[in-house]
């Protein structure tokens, strides 16, 4: 049975609170986001900071390829191994963090992509970015060819990163082979 809205005005009820948004609505969230913590519970073993860390990781590494709106298996092996190399997970678990960001991704891309990239920004040091920074080319590369659209996302991701310019272009500059836009026949 829907609800009326006229009985949830009257009531007082706020929109975000039936949708189990926090009460003070989408553009101000808690310094977490709902996806990090998800993610989260499945490294429990881990040291707190350390599991929202690869958490928001493994988040920005689906972003990336879901720019097209599809992860193809290519870039789910290839988020799999990133994330146990990076993560320093057995494959098993890494599996776990990897389809549940990709569901994240999936679900509430649209309203969380910032809030991700912004806890990691918080988060990781320049190193760290620049290490995603390479591994969301590695991610976009996987299937041969980075498209235009993934090549954009990267550099969104990289600009809430607050990653320079400079740093950006220096990292690209190592997957040009793989930049559709400078392929013959370039994808979209």
């Amino acid at each position: 049975m829907p609800i009326e809205m006229d009985y949830v005005i009257m009531q007082g009820m706020s929109i975000f609170r039936i949708l189990g948004i926090p009460s003070d609505g989408p553009g101000k969230s808690s310094p977490e986001t709902e996806t990090v913590r998800k993610i989260t519970r499945a490294l429990d073993q881990l040291e707190p900071a350390r599991a929202k860390f690869i958490a928001a990781f493994a988040y920005l590494l689906s972003r990336a390829a879901r720019a097209d709106l599809n992860i193809s298996p290519a870039e789910t092996r290839t988020i799999e191994r990133i994330v146990m190399e990076h993560g320093h997970l057995p494959e098993a678990q890494a599996v776990i963090v990897v389809q549940m960001a990709k569901t994240q991704t999936v679900l509430f891309g649209g309203t969380e992509n910032y809030l991700v990239s912004r806890e990691f920004n918080a988060a990781a040091t320049h190193d760290e970015k620049m290490a995603l920074l390479d591994c969301l080319f590695a991610v976009a590369a996987s299937e041969d060819a980075i498209s235009t659209i993934e090549d954009n996302e990267i550099s969104q991701i990289a600009d809430e990163l607050r990653i320079e310019h400079r740093d950006f272009i220096s990292v690209r500059s190592r997957y040009r082979d793989h930049l559709a836009v400078l392929k013959k026949n370039p994808l979209p």
